[in-house]
Order: structure tokens, then C-alpha cells, then sequence
């Protein structure tokens, strides 16, 4: 979506659940190898690995970490860009975990500073309540994502509300929409003009789905204009 340029996002987790670890033959309590598993993806892609990966790139895409906090300290001394998002940009104020990141920061080739992407979903609407409303597809898809293990089709609004809600499912969806930046199109400027204040990102990235694609267009809309 970026224009001329194609991200490659590594991330450290291990899958949702126990199917999914098995599948990808990892056990939950296994040494965590993410730091070589990230430098061998690098080798390939670089060139320098014992064999080769093909198709042969002369000029490998941007690695971006996706990370939360762990991963941020192996993407410090890796020298590489991050992706940051969820839970970690909920509280107010400044986020230790990316100052932490940027005072470790290792400069490596072709990443000479530390470099922070906010992602996050963005919604506009009519008012605060309703871009709401827009982001609960989403969230819950993810809530449900984290029990089964499958990202599921996105329900619509009406189909969700029919549906039994247990209280972790409902701690999961609010968790997922605090992290996110919703309203009108003035109360998401200001919100987005603060989240970047604080965190000193380099780049916002809005991640948005909904069920209502014609208020996703919308949404879109709006956001464009804010920031041509």
C-alpha cells in the first residue's frame, strides 16, 4: 500500500495455540531462537548465507520486526526497523519499551538509525460511537483468532451481538478497540497527532477491516484528507 516499496515483517510468536505450535513444530517452553532465526532470514536475503536462496535479490526489501517487547530488544541489536503495535501503546504518556529500543539501537547496513512504524486501526465516522461499532468486526475476529488458532471471515455487526460473549471474549475485544483511534474525522486528528508526539514514530501504518466495506472506504476517505 506504501507507494514503491514492499515490507518483509518478521515476527517472534509461536502461534495461537497448541495445533498451531505442533504444526509449526515448536513447543511453547522451547529456547527462544528468534535472534538466529532472524539473522538466517537476513543471510538469504543478503546474499551471505551458506546456500542460496532463489529467486536471487540484488537489493533485498526493507526487514521490518514486527515486535511488541521482547522482539524489540532483538531488533535493537539486530540493527533492523520495527513494527509496533496493541497493548504496548494503550497507556498514556511515553513508551519506555521504544526509547529503550532507539539507546540500544546497533547501527547495521542500510539501517543507520533506529526507525519506529506505529500500526494501528483507524476508523472515521459519524461520531465517536459509531466508528466504534465499525471496529468490533475486526476485534472480534481477532478474540476469536486467539482461541481457535484461524483468523475467521469478518461478521457483521448484528450477527456478532447474537452470538454468546463469555468475559474473556469481551476483555479481548475492548483490549483490541482501546488500542485503536477512532471518532470523527478532528477527534482522530488529534488522537493520532498525540499517539505520534509520544512515541516519536517515524511512520503511522492503519492496519483498518471492518464487515461494512463502503464504511471502510469512507474511513479511508476521510484519513486521506487529513493527511494528503
Amino acid at each position: 500500500m506504501y507507494p514503491g516499496r514492499i515490507d518483509l515483517g518478521v515476527g517472534r510468536s509461536l502461534g495461537f495455540t497448541k495445533p498451531v505450535r505442533d504444526a509449526l513444530r515448536r513447543d511453547r517452553n522451547a529456547p527462544d531462537t528468534f535472534a538466529d532465526d532472524l539473522d538466517e532470514v537476513r543471510s538469504y536475503l543478503e546474499g551471505r548465507a551458506a546456500v542460496t536462496a532463489r529467486p536471487q535479490v540484488t537489493s533485498p526489501p526493507p526487514m521490518f520486526v514486527l515486535a511488541t517487547r521482547r522482539g524489540l530488544d532483538v531488533a535493537a541489536k539486530a540493527g533492523l526497523p520495527v513494527v509496533v503495535g496493541g497493548p504496548i501503546l494503550g497507556a498514556a504518556g511515553r513508551v519506555p519499551e521504544l526509547d529503550r529500543y532507539r539507546e540500544e539501537f546497533v547501527p547495521s547496513a542500510g539501517n543507520r538509525s533506529p526507525y519506529v512504524v506505529i500500526s494501528l486501526e483507524v476508523m472515521i465516522a459519524e461520531d465517536e460511537d459509531r466508528a466504534r461499532e465499525l471496529l468490533l468486526p475486526e476485534a472480534w475476529a481477532l478474540a476469536q483468532s486467539s482461541r481457535t488458532g484461524e483468523f475467521p471471515p469478518l461478521e457483521s455487526v448484528a450477527d456478532i451481538g447474537n452470538q454468546v460473549w463469555t468475559p474473556r471474549l469481551r476483555e479481548q475485544v475492548d483490549t483490541s478497540i482501546a488500542t485503536s483511534v477512532h471518532g470523527t474525522p478532528e477527534q482522530v486528528r488529534v488522537a493520532l497527532d498525540g499517539l505520534a508526539d509520544r512515541t516519536g514514530a517515524d511512520e503511522l501504518l492503519a492496519s483498518t477491516s471492518t464487515f461494512d466495506r463502503d464504511a471502510l472506504f469512507e474511513s479511508d476517505r476521510h484519513l486521506s484528507l487529513l493527511y494528503p
